[in-house]
């Protein structure tokens, strides 16, 4: 195994070793996760489109308000509540799961004697396993990582402007135009701009 990756590995093992989630307290919940490998299974339009999709269903299904997002092309960022059905992890086992029916291409049935002659293909996964979890309590903290999120195509290059990336919440706060997800529906609309700067 390279270097790097055995790196990788043990940072990812470590970083998620005494990870604690804190429910129930009615906090936001700031959420990473990230395409298996940091592939860029996200990487076209079509993609991000059928995650966000993906997105919405779950939010209605386990009625949560999201408050914002970035879907960027090898990892995912979402400011959420506590779902009214379920928890946070429920929510990331539904998303993960939906999103990678949708999103990872279809495998075609094997006569079982074909896999005596060919070695068993590896299985290439759509999400890390684990996912980060960052709990919200105050509403400068949340302003910061909507900011955050909504910076991160800029700073990644992908857009001039934070409104220019359509995968996010950006476009509603900044331009009140409705996107794929409904962002704060189901609580009372809540305005960023006095502390955004």
């Amino acid at each position: 195994m390279q270097g790097w990756v055995a790196t990788r590995l043990i940072f990812y093992a470590r970083m998620t070793i005494g990870l604690h989630r804190y429910y129930g307290a009615h906090h936001l919940h700031f959420i990473t996760w990230s395409c298996y490998r940091r592939r860029p299974l996200l990487r076209t339009a079509k993609s991000r489109d059928c995650f966000l999709d993906i997105l919405e269903q779950v939010r209605r299904k386990y009625q949560f308000v999201v408050v914002g997002y970035v879907a960027m092309p090898e990892h995912v960022h979402l400011l959420m509540s506590e779902p009214e059905v379920g928890t946070p992890s429920d929510v990331m086992q539904a998303l993960k799961q939906g999103s990678a029916r949708a999103l990872l291409p279809k495998r075609k049935r094997r006569d079982p004697r074909q896999q005596a002659l060919f070695p068993k293909a590896l299985r290439t996964g759509c999400w890390q396993v684990r996912f980060y979890d960052f709990n919200v309590w105050t509403a400068k903290k949340r302003v910061e990582k909507l900011n955050y999120m909504h910076c991160n195509p800029v700073k990644r290059g992908l857009v001039a402007q934070p409104e220019d990336w359509q995968w996010s919440s950006c476009r509603f706060y900044s331009l009140g135009e409705v996107g794929r997800v409904a962002v704060n529906e189901g609580w009372a609309e809540i305005s960023f701009r006095e502390w955004a700067s």
